[in-house]
């Protein structure tokens, strides 16, 4: 996909160094050392070392300005923002633009979820933050890549299970290989939990494949096959009092069943072709379909109004889109000037129908089961984004970066539940923003590299969020104008040692910032705010030595603020002010990684973790948070290989200390019920073996 391309080529790795790697771009692979900008590479092998291999979260807490936090809630899926990217998300991501092998994960409203990544068929995942990443288009915040390994080498089968506290379990059976000009590799998994708290089980079944072929011409096919299933408990979050005397309940959640199915099926052909020696052209191409069907704690009482949608939400998506894109390395004044052009169409049809989530009189109603239909439309969303990338190195240390993104973003809803009270809700929206960006980057010295970038991103509303309007009024929300940001970002990347120490410093400014308006009954509304601003810094460093002891730092500072100050809900009274200089919500101020381990190639490792977050206010109006916290976890394993055996087993303690605290926190809940409890003190076992045929 698109991304930074400057650069020189990855050198091979020193002995007592890190190994080194690299990161994807336009024009090839280039070693993040030589990004002019923050991005940060972390192995597949790496994130299913010593642990469950379920969930991001469990191994992204090293990425700088990453706020990554499992609710526990695998209804919801993980909340996950990038420089406070994403933080007011009360479920899925938003803000950050996500891919599965090139295939997006983030729809065209900007709505995407994670629960299709396969931990266990991963090769790496990228971040990229700052201001290049606007080049992805729409809620680019950030961006989260993830690639599947290739298979390569004899056939080779894989199975692995592991066990956890709260009746959780995991089994994955995986085969690769590469024969001639084919290689691939499919893998499997089941994921089950009983859940640390009430009302919190949750099953997924995951499936994920490649396929490769080299063709006689020099030309390369690769298909992507991806599927999940998801069948989850929702324990929804809990009041300050439920959180202090009970904080494994879900007593909203057990008496209305709230819970969330999600099927989801997709598909992605990718050709690489060569145009001689200097140019190139990659055509992706991909389409799926996910289904989805939550039911929510909405009371009865509340659904008597004849413009309310319902307590059921029954939606069913169907996406495709096409990335084309040509590259070109030439020469301008005699120096390498490479050049990146394409195009990008993205759609969506989603058809959206609403249920009452009980049968029977009000007054002795039958909860969490479908009733009547309350809502039906049918919504469209597509964008159309030409783009291009231009890389010069004008001199021998010296390199400019400019790009531009036309993005065009058009919503189109039809309204099917035209019945009494209930209009027609039909209508349509457009937004479009011109996004460029540029970069400058100086060699200092052959192990420092300084740079500074700029650039302009937007966002618009998800269809979630324009979903419902205030005051009850039915059809969706287009009076929600595009957040627009301008970024601006200095860095400096260090080789020292055999380790690698980054850090940068960053301040985003963003006009019309999209913020809850109510979010009570179920149903969340929207609106824009004025202005705001989000200052921060990131430190990292990586050190591995040559007898194996592996050191890893990341730290963020971010402050996050309104500039403006707005009411919240609209219109303004005494009581609903939001001041100036209030914190943004769902955003930490400080985080804090560290671990240590002796991770040889073969025989026993170990290894600390230890991770802190800052408070995070709940609300925009400051009046509830959730206190910041520090957590450490303890693992111990064995790697042995033997001829064509491969045998790995572990065991982990997380929570160390069992300290009690809030994982994450539901920004702005209507009802106060902003707090997602983390579990105490848990265990995880696990054990692998492989044979290459």
């Amino acid at each position: 996909m698109l991304g930074l391309a400057s650069g020189t080529a990855a050198q091979p790795a020193e002995r007592g160094s890190l190994p080194e790697v690299t990161v994807s771009t336009p024009r090839g692979e280039v070693a993040p050392f030589s990004v002019p900008g923050s991005v940060d590479r972390i192995d597949g092998a790496e994130m299913r070392e010593n642990r469950l291999q379920v969930n991001l979260s469990e191994s992204l807490g090293g990425v700088p300005g990453l706020q990554v936090q499992n609710r526990m809630n695998y209804a919801q899926d993980l909340q996950l923002s990038i420089r406070g990217f994403g933080a007011r998300s009360t479920f899925g991501v938003r803000g950050v633009r996500l891919y599965v092998d090139g295939i997006p994960a983030t729809l065209p409203d900007g709505q995407g979820q994670t629960s299709n990544i396969d931990i266990g068929s991963v090769d790496r995942v990228e971040i990229l933050r700052g201001p290049f990443s606007a080049l992805y288009g729409n809620s680019s915040g950030g961006v989260l890549q993830a690639f599947t390994a290739s298979g390569e080498g004899p056939p080779r089968l894989s199975y692995s299970a592991a066990l956890g506290s709260f009746g959780t379990w995991r089994q994955s059976l995986q085969a690769s290989g590469a024969q001639g000009a084919v290689d691939y590799l499919i893998g499997a998994s089941r994921f089950h939990t009983d859940g640390w708290r009430e009302h919190s089980a949750a099953r997924r079944d995951l499936v994920n494949g490649k396929l490769g072929i080299a063709l006689d011409n020099g030309d390369r096919l690769t298909l992507v096959l991806n599927s999940v299933r998801i069948d989850a408990q929702d324990p929804l979050g809990l009041t300050a009092s439920q959180y202090a005397l009970a904080p494994r309940g879900a007593p909203l959640a057990t008496q209305y069943d709230t819970r969330k199915t999600v099927d989801q099926v997709q598909l992605g052909l990718l050709y690489e072709r060569r145009l001689g020696a200097d140019q190139g052209l990659r055509l992706m191409v991909y389409g799926g379909e996910r289904k989805t069907t939550q039911y929510q704690s909405i009371p009865p009482s509340a659904q008597q109004t004849p413009l309310h949608a319902g307590g059921v939400i029954d939606l069913s998506r169907q996406y495709s889109g096409i990335d084309l894109r040509w590259k070109a390395a030439w020469t301008l004044a005699g120096q390498p000037f490479d050049v990146v052009a394409g195009l990008g169409y993205d759609s969506l049809r989603e058809q959206r129908r609403g249920y009452e989530n009980y049968l029977g009189p009000v007054s002795a109603a039958l909860l969490g089961v479908q009733g009547r239909l309350r809502r039906n439309e049918r919504n469209e969303v597509w964008n159309l984004d030409p783009y291009a990338q231009a890389t010069w190195r004008f001199a021998e240390r010296w390199t400019l970066e400019a790009g531009v993104r036309r993005s065009s973003v058009h919503f189109d809803s039809r309204d099917r539940y035209i019945v009494g009270a209930n209009r027609d809700d039909s209508g349509s929206a457009r937004y479009g923003k011109t996004l460029p960006v540029a970069s400058l980057r100086y060699q200092a010295t052959a192990d420092l590299a300084l740079y500074g970038s700029v650039g302009r991103g937007f966002e618009t509303p998800t269809l979630n969020e324009l979903s419902y309007r205030a005051g009850g009024a039915s059809g969706l929300n287009f009076a929600l104008r595009p957040a627009v940001n301008d970024s601006l970002e200095i860095g400096a990347k260090a080789r020292l040692g055999g380790g690698l120490l980054t850090a940068a410093l960053f301040q985003t400014r963003t006009r019309d910032e999209i913020v809850t308006d109510t979010n009570t009954g179920g149903r969340s509304t929207f609106q824009n705010a004025g202005r705001t601003r989000r200052n921060g810094f990131e430190l990292a460093w990586q050190h591995e030595t040559a007898d194996h002891w592996r050191t890893q730092v990341a730290y963020t500072w971010l402050d996050a603020r309104y500039r403006e100050g707005f009411c919240s809900p609209s219109p303004c009274a005494a009581s609903n002010q939001i001041a100036a200089g209030n914190r943004i919500p769902g955003i930490a101020r400080q985080s804090l990684f560290a671990s240590l381990g002796w991770v040889p190639p073969e025989g026993w490792r170990a290894g600390v973790e230890m991770r802190a977050l800052g408070r995070i206010q709940a609300n925009d109006a400051n009046t509830a948070s959730a206190p910041g916290y520090a957590v450490a976890a303890l693992y111990a394993g064995y790697l042995r290989k033997w001829e064509r055996w491969e045998f790995n087993a572990f065991a982990r303690v997380d929570n160390l200390f069992d300290r009690r605290y809030v994982g994450s926190v539901i920004v702005n809940e209507g009802n106060a019920r902003y707090y997602e409890p983390a579990p105490g003190r848990n265990w995880t076992v696990g054990l692998s073996g492989a044979y290459r045929f």
